[in-house]
């Protein structure tokens, strides 16, 4: 009888739980729907970057079997984040229109055949255009998952909720590149990717089935005239268009350092093999910490003073790498991802901040030139890179953080920023 009374006990507090989680408005930290989401979006960000970034460790590889120079090869990457860069707006004005959960379904499913694809391309001319149609299908999560979370989650659970998102994409990024590496290290690239898409599949499965239907959404009637005046009221902006210019040079030189470091790392005198030049994108979880812990600061101090100590930051770690002991190196990487990751959560937060109206449209733009700044300079660096090896490519990175620099100098001197 007492077992039964437990049981029965326990029955109800798992109904009132489902009663209250489906009575809610928002959802709230500690429900069950709450977890069920966090989940579901850690997912779909560890999906959407290890897809996005699978292709940065092969590099290398492609210019072994598609006898393309380091500059093309990497074209495999730019390609698929000049075509995020120019899909996200378009993508999340269309989920104003149709929906949020459809959007970001058929992105993670479409994203994992994409890179399916991707194996089994013959040329590199066929690689490139799966790419390209990668940067499109991968778009339909980082362009609509802050707005679905900004309209289910409650606004002092939020976040945690973006937090826990953003840690799925930095965990995706580095779970792509060291996977593709190990396994390319002992069988083939294209097996390596096979892997990748077969776990994206999966991920996009379990976001389907435990993701719920919006439930504060409201279709919105598609306005051009409205959609392209509010980015121009953003760009209207000296500040916005500071931080818009300081968060694609960051990108630009940070891609750059790990686009290139592999080839470094292969060549002599270190000779490394694909897994242990892999295992240098381990330091990718110093990002992690640093964008939390970089973001209190912030609070705390202002960002004004962040930014440009995040900058630097980044040019130190930069000129670390010059030295040949394999430690300097690694550990200068370490902090290139350390200032880079705090940056770039101290220059969106910013964005947010400074924009009064239309946020979602800054926060586009941002992104926009975010990701046009990783094709970019991930390709530029190619240049440098045949010129004049590893300094060159250094020397290049240098070059865009003194710019980063300059416009933080600028930024700070703007009348009436918000520094907090």
């Amino acid at each position: 009888m007492e077992l039964k009374s437990i049981s029965g006990h326990a029955e109800g507090r798992r109904q009132m739980s489902v009663e209250q989680d489906s009575e809610q408005p928002y959802l709230c930290r500690g429900t069950r729907a709450f977890r069920r989401v966090n989940v579901a979006f850690f997912a779909a960000g560890l999906a959407t970057f290890a897809v996005l970034y699978t292709v940065q460790p092969l590099l290398p590889a492609f210019t072994g079997q598609f006898h393309v120079t380091p500059t093309a090869a990497s074209f495999a990457l730019s390609v698929s984040t000049l075509v995020l860069a120019v899909a996200l707006p378009l993508v999340g004005l269309g989920s104003d229109a149709v929906g949020r959960k459809g959007v970001m379904v058929a992105s993670l499913m479409l994203s994992a055949a994409g890179c399916l694809a991707t194996a089994f391309c013959p040329n590199f001319g066929s690689l490139l255009a799966v790419r390209a149609l990668e940067g499109v299908f991968v778009a339909g999560i980082p362009g609509v998952a802050m707005a679905y979370l900004s309209e289910e989650v409650e606004p002092r659970s939020l976040g945690f909720a973006m937090g826990l998102y953003i840690s799925g994409n930095s965990v995706g990024g580095l779970f792509g590149r060291v996977v593709v590496s190990a396994i390319t290290d002992v069988s083939s690239w294209r097996i390596a990717v096979s892997v990748v898409a077969l776990c994206s599949f999966a991920a996009g499965l379990y976001f389907w089935r435990n993701l719920p239907p919006s439930r504060n959404f409201a279709r919105q009637a598609v306005h051009w005239h409205t959609f392209f005046s509010g980015f121009a009221a953003h760009l209207r902006d000296p500040a916005l268009v500071c931080l818009f210019f300081i968060g694609a040079l960051l990108m630009g030189g940070f891609v750059s350092v790990y686009n290139y470091i592999s080839f470094r790392l292969l060549d002599p005198p270190y000779h490394l093999s694909e897994t242990l030049v892999g295992s240098i994108f381990l330091v990718y979880l110093v990002g992690t910490f640093s964008s939390s812990w970089i973001g209190k600061l912030a609070d705390q101090i202002g960002r004004r003073r962040v930014l440009w100590l995040n900058i630097a930051i980044m040019g130190g770690g930069c000129a670390l790498t010059l030295v040949r002991p394999l430690w300097a190196i690694v550990t200068g990487v370490a902090v290139v991802t350390f200032g880079f990751f705090g940056g770039h959560s101290t220059a969106s937060s910013w964005v947010g901040r400074r924009a009064t109206q239309a946020r979602g449209q800054a926060s586009s733009l941002y992104l926009f030139c975010y990701y046009a700044g990783s094709s970019i300079g991930g390709s530029a660096g190619g240049v440098f890179w045949s010129a004049d090896g590893w300094l060159g490519v250094v020397g290049m990175v240098e070059g865009c953080l003194a710019v980063a620099l300059v416009l933080s100098w600028m930024l700070a001197r703007i009348h009436n920023v918000a520094s907090r």
